[in-house]
């Protein structure tokens, strides 16, 4: 059943920080087409072509390649309003950023880079997470992150001057912990500042039994 649509909330300080966010992006911060492309595919199977063609008026590009860079400003401008046309259809505009994030891994994992970085991680969800800073290195152009282990399945993924807002990522980080066969993955960001957040990362992690005392052989043996 389709989610009720939520009164759209971007208004007054919600528009005012993406102003802001874009306003702290340089032409040196850039993303890779491929996320420009999900966000098109994902209002393209959401909304339909006549608001892929909306989302494409907003940005000076015409076209976007899966690996070259593109500013991120730009990207910001295409994800607002995605997130707007989107909004309705899934119930809320932070959701409709989350399956932004989620087309956003898919993409990025069906590339050559994102298949290596899959490989990597051989199904275990803690190399993964891991190996995330060098993941988003790959990506983009811009930000510091860090990974601080809380417990086995709990880490705390920081994020440093990073221009999408929580809901995104949590997207992005919840589908690549399901694609590398996590169980039960929850992902819970907190803002620290403008572009600074916390994503709380956790999943069930399968309870291995203690072995017992080896069995005593039934059979003696005689020297």
């Amino acid at each position: 059943m389709q989610a009720q649509a939520k009164p759209y909330p971007e208004a007054g300080s919600v528009e005012a920080d993406w102003a802001v966010r874009r306003m702290a992006a340089t032409e040196l911060d850039t993303a890779r087409g491929m996320f420009f492309l999900g966000v098109l595919e994902t209002v393209r199977t959401g909304v339909g072509e006549e608001a892929v063609a909306t989302c494409r008026s907003v940005t000076d590009e015409r076209r976007f390649v899966g690996f070259f860079n593109y500013p991120v400003a730009s990207f910001l401008k295409l994800a607002q309003v995605a997130a707007r046309l989107l909004s309705p259809r899934w119930g809320g505009f932070d959701e409709a950023l989350r399956q932004m994030g989620m087309q956003a891994t898919r993409s990025f994992l069906e590339s050559a880079v994102g298949r290596t970085f899959l490989l990597l991680a051989a199904g275990d969800p803690r190399k993964l997470v891991t190996n995330l800073p060098s993941g988003y290195q790959m990506a983009v152009s811009y930000g510091e992150r860090t990974v601080d282990w809380k417990a086995e399945g709990d880490a705390l993924f920081v994020m440093r001057r990073d221009f999408m807002p929580a809901a995104y990522h949590e997207g992005v980080l919840r589908e690549v912990l399901t694609m590398v066969g996590a169980r039960n993955p929850r992902v819970q960001g907190r803002k620290l500042g403008l572009l600074d957040t916390e994503y709380h990362i956790t999943w069930e992690v399968p309870v291995v039994l203690p072995a017992g005392p080896p069995k005593e052989s039934r059979w003696r043996v005689f020297q």
